[in-house]
């Protein structure tokens, strides 16, 4: 699947799988890869001691990266200037 991922994909399923609060569904949703290929994409693109860092913030059990995990009372502040975001294209002003 990497084969098929442009250099700009990678980079923003780095940054989003980097953001604790973007979950696994979230990549999966817009780029069509499994948690697995993530993992895989950031073991082969981060350095060792980074992808470490991320594994165990991951694994710990504050982690969010899964829906499952969430507090479903606990809803996400958005800022009324923000604007949509449609298929990793951010709307620009």
């Amino acid at each position: 699947m990497k084969e098929n991922l442009t250099i700009k994909d990678i980079d923003r399923i780095i940054e989003m799988a980097w953001e604790d609060r973007t979950p696994f569904e979230a990549i999966t949703f817009q780029f069509g890869i499994s948690e697995a290929e993530t993992i895989a994409i950031m073991r082969t693109e981060l350095k060792r001691s980074s992808f470490n860092l991320w594994r165990k913030r991951v694994n710990s059990g504050i982690s969010q990266k899964h829906l499952k995990k969430r507090n479903p009372e606990i809803e996400r502040f958005k800022c009324t200037r923000q604007r949509s975001i449609s298929l990793n294209k951010i709307s620009k002003r």
